[in-house]
């Protein structure tokens, strides 16, 4: 016994008649369809070039269109007159002019020869898989079809639309219980013959010519109803990506093809010349013997759906970057964010520079503009220091300092003062350690002096400012490693609390204790400061309990911790 080709044409003849030749060269006739798209002067060139093989046959043409009965009819007519010509065919199997063989077609013959009553065919019902892509499932099978969704998208929608409003339902034929799978199958004799002669054949087919994607359904269903025993996949390694379209094969898959053992492949790229060159080769089909297990690379395809998709963490492409969320990770490396130390310690950014060995910038949210460290103008991958420019794009700003400056801790100011675009990113950003003392921004306005009306008024901005970003910071959705502390809480302790964010920043490289901290400014009369604001009727409470006399005093006795928010 042997096994039939059909095989369905519709562009890149050349290839085909290659691939027909080599089938027949395997003993296996072959009968093509070619599209009724194709012109009529290529069409009979290309019957022309095969006519010297005797069992390639050419059918009835329809015109085959994605998502439309053309399809279908196509392969009825293929495999009627497959049929017809040969009847001691023991399998027919069909495939496109853009599939490959990987292995000898011997192979195939004998491994179909010990499996004589198995219909391979993907065959499942809606309810049980995940594979359709376009928000219709069982609704393909119960609404009416009649426009093309490619070429008269604004009807099909609309007609769908209007079925759904009036609950029209088709009935399903008696009988039949709709499945899918892959239009690419491999039939013994017996059922495909079943299919053909089926005494219900004609409503069958007045059914499915009004389903959406029938090639997708028509074969899977009524192979349901006549086989004996279905093994429900496809011979004809076929992938298909996170949109539904198929995975369009290139020189650089031959091992990958060679390790999925299957027998053969779609879609090949017309201009594969290596794969062509490899797979039609017989002095290089060596038999296998191995089950065809298209499994083995789908952990490649998984990671190449993912990167696809996903991208690398902190690296946004043109594809992806149109749509929200479809970022892996808002950075691509850790960052550090600094609230209030540089207002509380003169000269912090030179010590924690000295200290840690990562680059130190000032407010890069600044209103004046980026305050890169050594405030250069502009600074890795040519990020411009101008505000405008900076915040057009706040968010991607953060994303290409990081990922310009791999490889580097990068570590920056932030305060009220500074355009709060950022604030929720940080809050919900993985890589980002933040820390901070609250409060602190009403040093600087301490000391500026001056009209204390226009401070006070000042002072309830910016605390209102600092609020809403606290809140921000210790959102149930917040994923940054975050540690506040009140003014008055740090003061107490404040060796511990740099102890704490150094050692965190060091990770597994432990620094040494520190021995001494940067020179903390003069807070003498903050206190009153405070006082003074609260008699004018603003209350700073987001610095603590401050006394009125001066800082807290330190206590030697063990102090709270700060907390950490997740």
């Amino acid at each position: 016994m042997s096994v039939g080709i059909l095989m369905l044409v519709h562009t890149a003849l050349d290839r085909a008649e290659q691939v027909i030749r080599h089938w027949n060269a395997g003993g296996c006739p072959v009968v093509v369809h070619v599209d009724r798209n194709v012109a009529r002067d290529t069409y009979d060139r290309f019957v022309d070039a095969l006519s010297d093989l005797a069992d390639v046959h050419f059918c009835k043409r329809h015109r085959c269109e994605w998502g439309t009965w053309g399809i279908v009819a196509a392969s009825l007519s293929a495999a009627e007159t497959m049929l017809a010509r040969h009847p001691g065919l023991g399998h027919v199997y069909l495939a496109s002019g853009s599939c490959l063989p990987l292995r000898p077609v011997r192979e195939l013959t004998a491994y179909l020869d010990a499996r004589r009553a198995t219909d391979f065919i993907e065959s499942a019902t809606t309810a049980d898989v995940p594979w359709t892509v376009g928000g219709l499932d069982a609704e393909r099978f119960v609404l009416r079809f009649p426009f093309s969704w490619r070429r008269h998208r604004f009807l099909f929608d609309r007609w769908v639309e209007i079925q759904r409003r009036l609950r029209l339902k088709r009935k399903i034929p008696e009988g039949i219980v709709p499945h899918m799978g892959s239009q690419w199958w491999c039939l013994t004799r017996r059922t495909l013959e079943a299919i053909l002669t089926d005494p219900n054949r004609a409503e069958h087919d007045a059914y499915f010519r009004r389903v959406w994607i029938p090639d997708e359904s028509y074969f899977q269903t009524l192979a349901r109803h006549h086989s004996t025993r279905i093994e429900s996949r496809s011979l004809t390694l076929s992938k298909f990506d996170f949109q539904g379209k198929p995975h369009i094969f290139y020189d650089d898959h031959l091992q990958l093809l060679r390790r999925s053992d299957c027998f053969v492949a779609r879609k090949i790229w017309p201009h594969a010349d290596r794969l062509y060159a490899a797979f039609l080769d017989p002095s290089e089909q060596a038999m296998k013997g191995a089950e065809p297990n298209p499994g083995k690379i789908d952990r490649i395809f998984a990671k190449a759906v993912e990167r696809r998709t996903r991208g690398r963490p902190g690296l946004y492409m043109q594809s992806r970057h149109p749509h929200d969320g479809w970022g892996n990770g808002f950075t691509s490396a850790p960052y550090s964010v600094f609230e209030g130390f540089e207002e509380l310690f003169v000269g912090f950014e030179g010590w924690l520079a000295r200290l840690t060995g990562g680059r130190v910038h000032g407010h890069l949210f600044g209103p004046e503009g980026a305050e890169f460290v050594g405030r250069q103008p502009t600074y890795a991958g040519a990020l411009s220091s101008h505000p405008a420019i900076r915040d057009y794009n706040a968010d991607r700003f953060l994303t290409s300092l990081i990922w310009n400056t791999r490889g580097e801790r990068q570590m920056f100011q932030f305060g009220p003062r500074d355009s709060q675009m950022i604030s929720w990113n940080l809050a919900r950003d993985a890589n980002a350690q933040i820390s901070v003392i609250s409060g602190a921004w009403a040093v600087p306005l301490f000391q500026a002096g001056g009209d204390f009306g226009a401070l006070r008024t000042e002072a309830a901005r910016l605390q209102k400012i600092e609020s809403e970003h606290l809140k921000h910071l210790r959102s149930p959705h917040a994923k940054a490693r975050i540690r506040i502390w009140t003014m008055a809480e740090f003061l107490e302790a404040p060796m511990e609390g740099l102890q704490a964010i150094i050692d965190e920043i060091a990770g597994a490289r432990r620094l040494k204790r520190l021995t001494e901290a940067p020179k903390m400014v003069d807070l003498t009369g903050f206190g009153q400061f405070l006082q003074n604001l609260k008699n004018q009727g603003m209350h700073p409470y987001l610095m603590g309990d401050f006394p009125v006399d001066g800082a807290p005093a330190r206590e030697d006795k063990p102090l709270r911790k700060p907390y950490l928010v997740r």
